[in-house]
């Protein structure tokens, strides 16, 4: 067990207070900025560490740059959740949490370990244990940003019974930065699981379909799950008997191989962080598919990798853009181009026209001028 000291806990104070002294200076010059954008109506391109300059539509305007606002404004292991700037480095925070034994669940992505807590909202991306514990929305507790006019905004709170404006806090994630600056994001936190194990056996597509959506209605401890090139890997994760009576068992039955730990982690952090050989950024364009867990996808060409259950779909293909998204639509789900070939045809899923609306109501009031990461998600938001 973590005992948090009296050293811990005056050392942790004098952070926090550094971090908020902090954060009052740079949002100042960081309102002066937005003001002087929004008298001109000239846009401004939101950036932390780049981590994801690959993703969206286009980049316009003049860079302005969340890495300053960098700091912990307050963290309560015993409450489990963690406030933090927006410019603060996810391996920072990662590594704090750690020292608890804690950890951001959903298991964000940092490509190259560039990303920051802001960008990691704002882009929405989890990774494999999303299907087990939730997606970022889902541990976002409250959000403060700022919008066009210089003002700062708060929503939501701190700790789960806490909830005003939890759905508000809610939007920011996946928005691309196009409603406004994110400045600050309080978080949920989890424990580390007792034990993990992952195993890994042959089979096709269609099994590991068919597999995945059994045990998902059983009583696995199931964390995490990918197939490709005829191999399903499965992560067990939660209590030590449950992993291991798990583990057993599947080993029985399936003839499974079971991963030595440091392979496993290694592996699923290679497909975290896409540096699987799968995700090379040689080659084919790169589509995110989300789709039913059940759904076939027809015979649409190029190599497949399939994660949560076979809810999120990896397509590396040339394939004509407008047919992997009737497929996908057809399917129940969206397809979105997530790195390479042409953008020209968009790269997220295109909206229906009552949704695209509801879009344009959002940004016009949090972002009247349109100085926000214009054309990032759509051309026309």
């Amino acid at each position: 067990m973590n005992i948090q000291t009296p050293a811990h806990t005056a050392a942790v104070a004098s952070s926090t207070q550094a971090a908020s002294a902090l954060a009052a200076d740079v949002l100042q010059s960081l309102r002066s900025t937005i003001l002087r954008a929004a008298a001109d109506r000239a846009p401004l391109r939101i950036r932390g560490g780049g981590s994801k300059d690959f993703l969206g539509q286009s980049f316009e305007g003049a860079l302005l740059d969340t890495r300053p606002l960098a700091g912990i404004l307050s963290y309560e292991p015993t409450e489990l959740f963690i406030t933090v700037l927006a410019g603060t480095p996810l391996a920072h925070v990662e590594a704090v949490l750690a020292e608890r034994g804690q950890m951001l669940a959903f298991e964000p992505p940092s490509f190259h370990g560039a990303a920051t807590i802001g960008g990691v909202v704002a882009a929405g991306l989890s990774g494999p244990r999303r299907a087990s514990v939730g997606a970022v929305r889902d541990f976002v507790l409250g959000v403060g940003c700022m919008d066009a006019q210089g003002r700062e905004l708060q929503f939501g709170g701190e700790v789960m019974k806490n909830v005003a404006g939890y759905d508000v806090s809610r939007l920011m994630c996946g928005a691309m930065g196009i409603l406004g600056l994110i400045t600050q994001v309080s978080l949920k936190v989890l424990p580390r699981p007792a034990a993990e194990a992952s195993i890994m056996f042959d089979c096709d597509a269609a099994e590991a379909l068919q597999l995945l959506n059994t045990w998902g209605g059983q009583p696995l401890p199931i964390s995490a799950s990918v197939h490709g090139s005829g191999s399903l890997v499965v992560r067990f994760s939660g209590a030590r008997a449950a992993v291991e009576a798990a583990l057993s068992r599947m080993m029985r039955d399936h003839a499974a191989q079971h991963i030595p730990d440091s392979a496993a982690a290694q592996l699923w952090a290679d497909l975290r962080e896409h540096r699987a050989a799968f995700f090379s950024e040689a080659g084919p364009a790169l589509w995110r598919l989300s789709v039913p867990s059940p759904a076939p996808l027809g015979s649409l060409p190029g190599e497949q990798c399939m994660e949560w259950g076979g809810a999120l779909r990896w397509l590396r293909s040339d394939a004509d853009p407008a047919a992997i998204r009737r497929a996908a639509a057809a399917a129940g789900g969206s397809a979105m181009l997530f790195r390479g070939g042409d953008r020209e045809a968009g790269v997220f899923h295109p909206l229906p026209a009552p949704l695209l609306a509801l879009h344009r109501r959002l940004k016009q009031q949090f972002d009247a001028p349109g100085i926000f990461n214009p054309g990032r998600m759509y051309r026309d938001l």
